[in-house]
């Protein structure tokens, strides 16, 4: 026999070898894929969720991980961007993603659903909140650890009108499908409602430098309370602009606008500001086991949705336990029939994907801090 041939089919063999190790190594582990902004102006949204699979995933694997093989996280950027989030969404499916920590945005979320759905992956987001990605019944494998808008929008409309006494709102929205579904939502509320009126319904371009235009269009419309669906960067310069002019008019905003960011952006102008967000949690003891986790690991306090991602990541991880598989049908029955202890209490799933027992409270900015209004 030629001895080149001899030596080129040992290559082959030993490349064969390696290629079939490093196959059984990546079957070996279980997949998470976390997916959210970890960059840009709302990474103070998705970075939380990181930290929490991080801190969750090292204690799984310090204890034998999950079905006996280690858990691997797999961590991509989609910047809140539904445009980059199939792209996102692609690429953790063709990586073997098994389920999926994620999105964070609404809108970002609603792009990836169908590509997940076509890879028959699980994926649970501690944040997204448009009741249309559980109620409209076309994304079976979504699931989330947060209660969906037309609860909070309610909230914010009781809230102006009983607490505030507010008779006159304008209804503000930044077009996205978190915002503008929110502002929807809200303004249905009102117009139900003798004591309201909405004197201003209206939409505005995420991104702009200046809001003069409607902060004039508010203060014109003689409205005594704002209702904002969006996001903090938005909700900042609306607000520094009507305090600038004097306004009084109270501004009362979302879960998207519940974030320190928020207020260190707005600065003195965002006292009294009211914003919705996940129920305080400051009584649950595993609450505050994982908060003071995050504060060993990274040296400070978590960001918004860190008790809904780590929730997500226990009923994940925990699925994957007791259905035995990652086999999506199996998956979905675990998430449904079983009970799961987290920072946000006992939960389970609905067949429609919304967790139990997840509620929103009232917040006000208080010398600089957002604290629950009771």
């Amino acid at each position: 026999m030629d001895m080149r041939k001899t030596f080129t089919v040992a290559i082959v063999g030993v490349f064969l070898v390696f290629t079939l190790v490093g196959i059984s190594a990546a079957a070996d582990t279980i997949k998470l894929g976390v997916a959210g902004p970890h960059s840009g102006d709302l990474a103070s949204y998705g970075i939380p969720t990181v930290r929490a699979a991080e801190i969750i995933v090292k204690k799984v694997n310090a204890k034998g991980g999950v079905m006996g093989k280690q858990v691997e996280l797999l961590v991509e950027d989609d910047v809140c961007k539904p445009e980059i989030a199939t792209n996102t969404a692609t690429k953790l499916a063709s990586e073997g993603a098994d389920v999926v920590l994620g999105h964070i945005c609404s809108g970002a979320t609603k792009a990836a659903l169908g590509i997940y759905k076509g890879a028959k992956k699980i994926a649970m987001s501690p944040s997204a909140t448009n009741p249309a990605l559980t109620q409209s019944g076309d994304y079976p494998n979504f699931y989330r650890t947060i209660a969906s808008d037309d609860a909070q929008a309610q909230l914010e409309v009781d809230f102006a009108l009983n607490n505030l006494k507010a008779k006159k709102i304008a209804v503000l929205h930044d077009k996205g499908d978190y915002g503008k579904g929110l502002a929807e939502f809200a303004k249905s509320f009102l117009e139900k409602d003798p004591r309201a009126e909405v004197v201003l319904y209206e939409g505005v371009t995420p991104g702009a430098m200046d809001y003069s235009a409607v902060v004039q269009k508010i203060k014109q419309s003689g409205a005594d309370a704002v209702i904002f669906g969006g996001y903090h960067p938005e909700a900042s310069k609306i607000v520094s602009q009507m305090r600038k002019k004097k306004m009084k008019t109270a501004f009362v905003s979302d879960d998207g606008v519940k974030d320190d960011t928020f207020i260190k952006v707005a600065g003195q102008y965002a006292e009294g500001v009211y914003a919705t967000g996940p129920k305080d949690l400051s009584s649950n003891a595993m609450y505050n086991e994982a908060v003071e986790e995050h504060r060993k690991a990274y040296g400070e306090d978590p960001g918004a949705f860190y008790p809904q991602a780590y929730a997500a990541t226990l009923a994940l991880l925990n699925a994957i336990e007791k259905a035995g598989s990652t086999d999506y049908d199996a998956l979905r029955k675990a998430l449904q029939t079983n009970d799961v202890d987290t920072p946000l209490g006992k939960i389970r799933f609905d067949e429609k994907g919304d967790a139990t027992g997840v509620g929103f409270s009232v917040y006000v900015v208080k010398n600089g801090k957002y604290v629950e209004v009771k």
